[in-house]
């Protein structure tokens, strides 16, 4: 079954030349917490590991990595299940939308569940008003019937599991310029809100080659798709994937294995684009988180 055309607009990765831009710099976010066998306790990481230990950017739009405890069978983010290693390290986010507290729990082969409250800080997103009519975001059957198949197939490359352990690392800038469009910015016409802008938008000009911002798997490389141009999308394990949209080349190809700082396409203004700019986009399942938490601050 497809999705009512009314809502096609919503399936685009972004739609860049709808975004506010030039938007002020982020608020500064919480970077740590520390979980126990007891919600809401604060005390020191205990040294047995019967306890979730967490640290990230604990914020709508962020992440978290931790461990959870020796003997843990399940373990879960609110009704997200997570992936988790050998040694207990996981790795979960926040959408964009997130509100109130989140649960993360673990239960043990004995039993027991262990559970952390974790509080996602709210945001101060930059909302623009416009003082005009929202364009429909209807569809014609004749759109959809190109597009369906590039939505099948953006859907199909991010439920690939491919082992990779990007997700680990620190992650890199893709490449460095002007911020033209940042993450969570939105419009809102006549009281009726648009589409938030889904990604980061980095304009260093044409043809700049762009790199991997970490290890992964290249789930999709597409050419010319109707609305993101030339894709990539990569997986980086544990449910984190990245998306790059409107390159003038691709250097790889599908089922090509990358790493950290590879030259993997170069920037250009293919598909919906209103000029040369690279829309680096991150989800983790169906959560859309803000690249710039996930990179240290350029200088």
């Amino acid at each position: 079954m497809r999705p009512a055309l009314a809502g096609v607009g919503l399936l685009a990765l972004a739609a860049c030349e709808n975004a506010p831009r030039n938007n002020a710099p982020n608020p500064l976010l919480p970077t740590l917490a520390v979980g126990s066998a007891v919600p809401n306790d604060n005390a020191e990481i205990s040294t047995s590991r019967d306890a979730i230990e967490l640290a990230g950017e604990l914020t709508q739009g962020g992440w978290v990595k931790g461990l959870v405890p020796r003997g843990t069978e399940l373990a879960t983010l609110g009704d997200t299940r997570l992936s988790v290693e050998t040694d207990g390290r996981f790795f979960a986010a926040f959408d964009r939308d997130a509100t109130g507290p989140a649960i993360l729990r673990a239960t043990l082969e004995d039993g027991r569940v262990i559970e952390r409250q974790i509080d996602v800080a709210p945001r101060a997103w930059n909302i623009e008003h416009v003082n005009v009519a929202k364009r429909s975001g209807g569809s014609s059957e004749a759109w959809w019937k190109k597009r369906e198949p590039e939505w099948l197939a953006i859907k199909v490359a991010r439920e690939k599991v491919t082992g990779a352990t990007g997700w680990q690392q620190d992650f890199i800038w893709p490449v460095k310029g002007r911020i033209s469009g940042r993450f969570g910015s939105q419009r809102i016409y006549h009281g009726e809100p648009g589409s938030y802008h889904s990604g980061l938008d980095i304009a260093p000009g044409a043809g700049t080659p762009f790199v991997a911002p970490a290890d992964g798997v290249v789930v999709l490389a597409a050419d010319n798709f109707s609305l993101e141009g030339n894709l990539l999308i990569i997986d980086h394990g544990h449910g984190l994937n990245s998306a790059f949209l409107h390159a003038s080349r691709l250097m790889v190809r599908e089922g090509d294995q990358v790493t950290q700082g590879q030259h993997i396409g170069n920037v250009g203004a293919s598909g919906r684009a209103t000029g040369p700019h690279l829309h680096w986009s991150l989800k983790w399942h169906d959560a859309r988180l803000d690249p710039l938490l996930f990179v240290a601050p350029e200088a």
